[in-house]
Parts: structure tokens; C-alpha cells; sequence
């Protein structure tokens, strides 16, 4: 059972982020030391080098030879059906849209495992079950993050902004995918007077050559190539490396909240989505995902005390990144944002009542 002292754990991991936001919302807010120019700038640094640096340094440590496949599968199985269900909706329904549907995935599926999940669970469950969250937040990194980077990069394209990608490279091409204005949050509808639509192939070869640009691509795909190596050989990477990428990778998630307190000030209001869509956010992150995954967990013969971690573990507060993702591509940040804030707040209690219930039905 968790003590007073597990619930303290949590919250002494979640409280320092709400520092860091609040410096963020200060700064811009308050004492008015950042211009908004500034927080464009701000975000593309935490973009851009910060996260994937964070991202690359939390999969150097994975044992990929004693993950637990089955659990993995729980999970891809509940995110492949949230998908469908997802990619169905426009096509079923007036009132959908695939930009809708693109931030629902990201609502229900995304999770903050690392910075919240991680004490949390260790309190309920044990070692074992610290693990199993972290090894769920490198298959995020390395599959689910990227897929929303290659469906933020196809989005951009399927609006015409990609024929960017046509122009001479400056110095800085490597940053390509991340150096153009953000979308406003809008659809391409049937007759929406755009540019003529190019060959799928030559969309495929711009997005494709556009996320291997971006760093938040190939950051996990490096990292868990070094685990396999590493763990398959069983030597450890240079000290002088290691402190290299630490030197910035610590401040990855200080700095993502940071920047969310900036894109806080620059709102009118501090929940800059309103309340629907924040009830709207919190069904789809507290009720959707934890059903999805109980279902995809069930599907492939979870059970006990793992069966109960796999609900637990989708019912974690929204991720940090996909809040990034989301204003760096200008698609639905203001809800992202809200998201993370509010979800982080009613999340301990939540969880525990996810904790309480689940032992009570065992």
C-alpha cells in the first residue's frame, strides 16, 4: 500500500517542474526580461538540443536483451487501436478533423513516464514495475514520438509549406524541419484554395528527408543502437562522452517547462483552452487511454499486479515533448499545455483511486 511518505516521493519529483514553469510565466509575465521573440527562440533551443539530448541520454541505460516484449505489446496494441479508432472518426463524423484526431492520439497515448511515473509506480509496485514504465518511455521515444514527428512533418507538407524543402540549404539546413513558422491550427479541406497538390512520392521524399534532419528523429534511434551495442559487448560509453551530453540533457525537462511557462504568458488567460477542452482533454488522458490499454493488455495475456501497472502506467500525466512537438508545429499547443499543467495536478489522486480500485477487483 502507498504511504505518506511514497505520495511525498511524487510529489517532491512533480514540484520542481511547477518551479520551473512558474520562472517561465514570470519572466514574460512579471518581470518582463523575455520578449516574445525571445520564447520563439527559447522553444527552439528545447526543440532543437535540450530534448533530444534528454531523450538520448534515458536510452543510452536500457537493457534492450530483458525488456519485457509482451508488455510492449500491450501497449502498441492499445495505441494501434486509439489510432483506428482515430483515423476513422473524419471519415465517420462532421465534427472531426484529422488535426483533431493527430492531438486526441497525443492526449490519450502520451505519457510523462519518466519524471512522474517512475516514483509513482516504484511506490505501488516495486523495482520491477520502475522498470517496465521506463522501458515503455524508450519505445515512446523511438516509435510514438517519432510517428508524431513524421505526421507533424506530413501535415506541414500536405498544407504547402514544404516547398521549403526545394530551396538552397543555408548553413543551417541541418534544422530545416524546424526552422519555418509555426501552422496555425487548420485542415486542407477539399476546396480550400491551396497550391496543386504534389505526387505522394515527392511528399513522401520531403517528409521523410525533413525527419531524418530533425534531431528529436535519430536522438532515440542512436540511443538504443549504443544500449544494444553496449549491453551486447558489455562496455560502458567514455566518461568525457557521457558528461558531454548530461551537461545539457539534465536540463531537458527544467527547460521544456520553462518554455511552457513562457507559452503560458504570452495566452490571455493561464488554461488557454477553456474548460470544455480541458474536460475534453481529461476524459481522453483519465478514462480513453487507461480503457485502450486494459484492453490491449487483456489481448495479449496480462494479468495480476502486471495487468494493473499496464492501466496505471497510460493513465500518467501528459508528456512534456508532446506539448514541444505541438507548438513547434502549431497544432492545438494551447490544449497541450493545459494538458500537462492541469493533468499533472489531478493526476496523483487519480492514480491512486486507479491503484485503490484495481486492488479491490483482484
Amino acid at each position: 500500500m502507498i504511504s505518506w511518505g511514497d505520495i511525498y516521493k511524487v510529489v517532491a519529483a512533480m514540484a520542481p517542474l511547477y518551479v520551473a514553469l512558474g520562472l517561465g510565466y514570470g519572466s514574460v509575465r512579471w518581470w518582463r526580461i523575455i520578449t516574445p521573440e525571445q520564447c520563439e527562440a527559447i522553444n527552439r533551443l528545447v526543440s532543437c538540443i535540450t530534448l533530444p539530448l534528454f531523450t538520448f541520454e534515458f536510452t543510452l541505460h536500457i537493457d534492450p536483451f530483458a525488456m519485457n516484449y509482451r508488455f510492449i505489446a500491450a501497449d502498441a496494441v492499445s495505441k494501434v487501436i486509439i489510432a483506428v479508432l482515430l483515423a476513422a472518426w473524419p471519415k465517420c463524423s462532421s465534427k472531426g478533423s484529422y488535426c483533431w484526431s493527430v492531438t486526441s492520439f497525443s492526449l490519450s497515448t502520451l505519457t510523462n513516464s519518466l519524471v512522474v511515473g517512475v516514483p509513482l509506480v516504484s511506490a505501488m509496485y516495486g523495482r520491477w514495475a520502475q522498470d517496465l514504465v521506463v522501458q515503455l518511455s524508450v519505445v515512446q521515444a523511438i516509435v510514438w514520438l517519432t510517428l508524431l514527428l513524421f505526421v507533424f512533418e506530413l501535415r506541414k507538407a500536405g498544407c504547402g509549406l514544404f516547398s521549403m524543402a526545394a530551396a538552397p540549404s543555408s548553413a543551417g539546413g541541418a534544422l530545416a524541419s524546424v526552422e519555418s513558422p509555426p501552422l496555425k491550427d487548420v485542415d486542407v479541406g477539399v476546396g480550400a484554395d491551396v497550391a496543386p497538390r504534389p505526387s505522394f512520392w515527392s511528399l513522401m521524399k520531403t517528409v521523410w528527408l525533413k525527419l531524418a534532419l530533425n534531431p528529436n528523429s535519430y536522438a532515440s534511434i542512436v540511443g538504443i543502437t549504443w544500449a544494444f551495442i553496449a549491453n551486447r559487448w558489455h562496455f560502458e560509453m567514455p566518461s568525457i562522452m557521457e558528461g558531454s551530453v548530461l551537461v545539457m540533457s539534465k536540463a531537458g525537462t527544467g527547460m521544456a517547462m520553462f518554455s511552457m511557462g513562457l507559452f503560458m504568458a504570452l495566452q490571455e488567460k493561464v488554461l488557454a483552452c477553456g474548460p470544455s477542452l480541458t474536460a475534453f482533454g481529461m476524459v481522453l488522458k483519465f478514462i480513453a487511454g487507461p480503457a485502450a490499454t486494459a484492453i490491449g493488455a487483456i489481448a495479449v495475456g496480462l494479468r495480476g499486479e502486471v495487468l494493473h501497472l499496464a492501466i496505471i502506467q497510460a493513465a500518467l500525466p501528459q508528456s512534456i515533448t508532446s506539448f514541444i512537438f505541438a507548438r513547434e508545429y502549431g497544432l492545438h499547443a494551447d490544449v497541450l499545455s493545459t494538458a500537462v499543467i492541469f493533468g499533472m495536478l489531478v493526476s496523483l489522486p487519480v492514480l491512486v483511486a486507479y491503484y485503490v480500485v484495481l486492488g479491490f477487483m483482484s
